[in-house]
């Protein structure tokens, strides 16, 4: 498989669920600071971030996102440009095994790249996302969004519900155990989304299930929601 620079691919073990004959992910993972994430604080999930899950717990890890974290703000064009050479690079490498190109990139941020999306329209962009306005905006088609569902805030829970409602987006809530998660939740059908990471194919109006990982297990903000 090729190097890239700033994405990776085949090193999620949840997106490599979804991998196959069909589809193949890149994933971009930066750091969620309040600049490149800016709903972590009032979502009530800076903490438990899944930055710190899985792979991200090692040192090694987080010096690479900080890095291109930095660079990202420090020299944005610099960053534009090698971010297009890794999805040039990862669209011919998918193009050549008749495979559809799936990218993430919010791996571990919420940032709007809408400028990046609009130019490759043969790759299948997703996004989690806290921000929830951004479901009213006007995407191009290969780009699906799931809003982030918490209740750390009234505020946030109730905007996120109602931006939800109005634009027929997906909820993704984190629950805090796998083996009790409902079978409707908001008056929603839940479905199970830990089985792969393809959330583009999700049926509409729905909840997808998560349940919690790495420091996220300990929540008490109300990111995480336990079931009664």
């Amino acid at each position: 498989m090729s190097n890239y620079k700033l994405i990776g691919v085949g090193n999620n073990a949840k997106t490599v669920k979804g991998d196959g004959s069909e589809y193949l992910t890149a994933i971009l993972y930066l750091l969620p600071d309040n600049f490149l994430c800016p709903m972590s604080e009032i979502a009530g999930c800076k903490e438990p971030c899944l930055n710190t899950a899985g792979r991200g717990r090692f040192d090694n890890v987080q010096k690479a996102r900080h890095r291109k974290s930095l660079m990202l703000k420090k020299l944005p064009e610099e960053f534009e440009k090698i971010l297009r050479v890794d999805l040039d690079k990862f669209q011919r490498y998918c193009q050549r095994r008749d495979i559809q190109p799936v990218v993430r990139l919010n791996g571990t941020s919420d940032r709007n790249w809408k400028d990046i999306i609009v130019d490759y329209p043969d790759i299948q962009f997703y996004d989690y996302t806290k921000v929830f306005n951004r479901v009213a905006k006007n995407w191009p088609s290969n780009y699906h969004l799931t809003l982030s569902y918490s209740e750390a805030s009234e505020y946030y829970r109730d905007k996120v519900v109602e931006y939800a409602n109005k634009y027929n987006a997906n909820m993704a809530v984190v629950f805090r155990d796998k083996n009790n998660i409902p079978d409707t939740f908001l008056d929603r059908p839940v479905i199970d989304g830990d089985s792969d990471d393809l959330r583009f194919l999700d049926p509409d109006n729905v909840v997808v299930a998560l349940y919690a990982k790495g420091g996220a297990k300990r929540d008490t903000t109300g990111f995480v929601i336990d079931v009664n």
